[in-house]
């Protein structure tokens, strides 16, 4: 019985046994099938993550293209020109804006401790005109921004009123209102008035606040004068630099002007080497900041030795400036990375000449394009008409109006000719700072000897108004004709471009600058040759100078004079390729709805303009080097001067001597029926406002 009991307890401890690893096993089994699904799960919630985040990186592929397509499109519907908007439109008028002495500036415009700088620099590179500015200019533009404050439905800006002053939106909203509609509102961040800092002009629209709004603002004056104080501070460096290297400092400052414009900042890292040993090189450093450390090998396998440190101040590479080909040490950037001012062999022989052509002086004026060929007027001729008077002038009719006065066809008593009598209102002058202006117009007509530049032969004043006695064209303006026919072919261009470039010859010969090229300003004489006329914004700067003063038309306006760089006699070749396409399609490459779009437009580029296909390749390919954005690209820079522009494949087969001897036929010769015979130009009502006595004598001289 025990034994039974024994065998029936051993059996059934047997079967719990087997059940209770039957339970286990079965327990391990669900725990490996529980983390096997788990680990499915994960497997499955990794792939899920991962084809999200392929989603997401897609996501912001797709937005990223669509951002830069609409921006694309953005551009091409600015660049893009209605067939025949331009062929309604008025005359356009110049502007000009002179800048204050930077030394004038007063404390006043300095911002309170509490300045938001991040929020105002944020608004600047927002904005298509500002966000063109150098780093060191937005940096000086944020400091003298000042905090101004509006309450709930007051204006910040009036349509029509003349303005002077930038916004950024720090707190609040406005609503933007044109002619009483409301186009728009505007929150944090945004930037407004921006057109008001380049010259005196009417505002374009209304700005109204919608809640109480804090701004912050920099006046026109402290703007220019940043500008003008940066790009100066910036030539006057580079200059001292040059002035230290020996074999450079003896040729004068105009041809130092003139290298520092193709001069190049570089900043090398620690350890870096800017020349290696043995390698070929042509290009000039000289050292701005940091220190340049020097090793040279003995023979190729040696281990260098060192020479020398190089400081800030000192130069190398000169010998490679010179034609030597194979760098002869090594130069290494020391400690902290070094800047360098670079210089280039290719460019430098292209806008200067060589090396050697310097050091044998053979570098004259002669040589670089720019001694006068052509004399100015004698004394006797300047005062042909020294006996005239007012009273000895009789008005036949009006032959133009613009921004300062008017033009009238005039004769002369005991004159058989008749002229043009250019009559500006003192008043005005004074009210836009042009009065430096006016009296350079004067004395560089008075001395003007060229065929295709109109004569002024006397001037009159009184206390309302100065007088431009000139040689009257009765051709009629090329912007009439240019408006009657839609635009001219390739031959008839060239004839009248070839007429601008020797006027342009002529000036630049002389270092000026005309500044407001535009056929408006082109006048056909009896043969049907242009002359050059309305000298207001024509400069004396010399050779290799800049100047600061914002002027010219908006759409023939270079980057450099919007962006307030300091411009020179390239501007005069960026409005040549302005003009060529005016005259070649009927209206000009770069237009918009108001003026700082259309500087908005420039400053995108020639290349963002489709060209139509009536512009030949050689015409496209002329314009565009002429309007290069950077001013030592375009042709006309370089040592040719202007003559690398009449060597251009365009005018290919053109007769140049023809054209400057006036034999050579124009393409259109006017109908003049007589010396008083004015029907070449629009009719015009007549001026019945009588401005106000100027009587501040700043006119002495005129």
């Amino acid at each position: 019985m025990h034994c039974g009991r024994a065998e029936s307890k051993k059996k059934a401890g047997c079967l719990c046994f087997r059940r209770g690893t039957a339970a286990t096993t079965a327990k391990m089994g669900s725990l490996r099938e529980l983390q096997q699904a788990l680990q499915e799960k994960n497997t499955e919630m990794k792939m899920k993550d991962s084809r999200i985040l392929a989603l997401e990186q897609e996501l912001k592929r797709r937005n990223e293209l669509i951002r830069r397509l609409e921006s694309e499109l953005d551009k091409y519907r600015s660049v893009l020109q209605p067939a025949v908007a331009t062929r309604t439109r008025n005359q356009r008028q110049g502007i000009s804006a002179e800048p204050q002495g930077y030394k004038t500036v007063t404390d006043a415009s300095q911002p309170p401790k509490r300045h938001n700088k991040k929020l105002i620099k944020d608004a600047i590179l927002d904005n298509d005109f500002l966000k063109k500015l150098e780093p060191s200019q937005i940096r000086e533009v944020v400091e003298c921004m000042y905090e101004r404050k509006w309450r709930k439905g007051e204006f910040l800006i009036k349509e029509g009123e003349s303005g002077s002053h930038l916004y950024v939106l720090e707190e609040g909203k406005v609503k933007v209102l044109k002619e009483g509609e409301e186009k728009g509102s505007m929150g944090p961040g945004k930037v407004f008035g921006e057109l008001a800092i380049l010259y005196k002009c009417p505002r374009t629209a209304s700005v109204k606040a919608e809640s109480d709004v804090k701004v912050w603002s920099i006046d026109r004056q402290t703007f220019q004068t940043i500008m003008m104080k940066t790009g100066m501070l910036k030539q006057k460096e580079h200059i001292d630099f040059l002035k230290s290297v020996p074999w450079l400092a003896k040729y004068g400052e105009d041809l130092l002007c003139k290298v520092a414009d193709v001069i190049e900042e570089a900043f090398y890292d620690e350890g870096e080497y800017i020349i290696r040993q043995g390698a070929r090189g042509d290009t000039f450093f000289i050292i701005k900041k940091g220190e340049v450390e020097v090793t040279q090998r003995a023979t190729v396998h040696a281990d260098p030795n060192f020479i020398r440190t190089l400081k800030k101040g000192e130069y190398f590479g000169e010998k490679n400036l010179m034609g030597d080909e194979f760098r002869t040490a090594n130069c290494i950037a020391a400690k902290g990375g070094v800047q360098c001012l670079v210089l280039d062999r290719e460019p430098f022989e292209a806008y200067i000449g060589s090396l050697e052509d310097l050091q044998t002086d053979k570098y004259s004026d002669k040589a670089r394009g720019v001694e006068p060929q052509t004399a100015s007027r004698t004394k006797e001729e300047q005062n042909e008409f020294a006996s005239v008077s007012l009273k000895d002038i009789s008005i036949l009719k009006t032959l133009g109006v613009g921004g300062f006065g008017r033009v009238e066809l005039v004769q002369v008593a005991n004159e058989k000719k008749t002229f043009a009598l250019k009559t500006l209102k003192k008043h005005h002058i004074v009210e836009t700072r042009q009065q430096d202006h006016i009296n350079s117009e004067k004395k560089i007509m008075m001395e003007a000897n060229c065929p295709f530049i109109v004569r002024l032969y006397k001037t009159f004043k009184n206390n309302k108004y100065l007088y431009m006695l000139l040689e009257a064209c009765l051709g009629g303006e090329l912007w009439t004709i240019l408006r009657d026919k839609g635009s001219f072919d390739d031959a008839t261009t060239r004839f009248y471009v070839g007429c601008v470039i020797e006027a342009f010859t002529y000036l630049h010969e002389r270092g000026i600058v005309y500044r407001d090229l535009k056929p408006e300003n082109l006048l056909l004489d009896e043969k049907g040759y242009c002359k050059l006329v309305d000298f207001g914004f024509a400069k004396r700067i010399g050779y290799g100078r800049k100047t600061w003063t914002f002027c010219g038309t908006p759409e023939y306006v270079a980057p450099e004079i919007i962006l307030n760089k300091g411009h020179d006699l390239s501007a005069d070749y960026w409005s040549l390729g302005i003009l060529m396409y005016e005259l070649l399609t009927g209206s000009p490459p770069f237009t918009g709805s108001d003026p700082m779009k259309t500087y908005n437009i420039i400053l995108k580029g020639i290349d963002m303009i489709e060209f139509p296909r009536k512009i030949t390749r050689n015409a496209h390919g002329l314009i565009k080097k002429l309007c290069r954005d950077n001013p030592i690209e375009r042709l006309g820079y370089q040592k040719g001067g202007l003559k690398d522009i009449k060597k251009n494949k365009w005018f290919d087969g053109f007769n140049w001597d023809g054209l400057k001897q006036r034999i050579l036929k124009a393409p259109i010769v006017p109908k003049i029926k007589s010396p008083t015979d004015a029907s070449n130009f629009d009719d015009y009502p007549p001026d019945d406002e009588i401005p106000p006595d100027d009587t501040t004598g700043w006119d002495k001289d005129f």
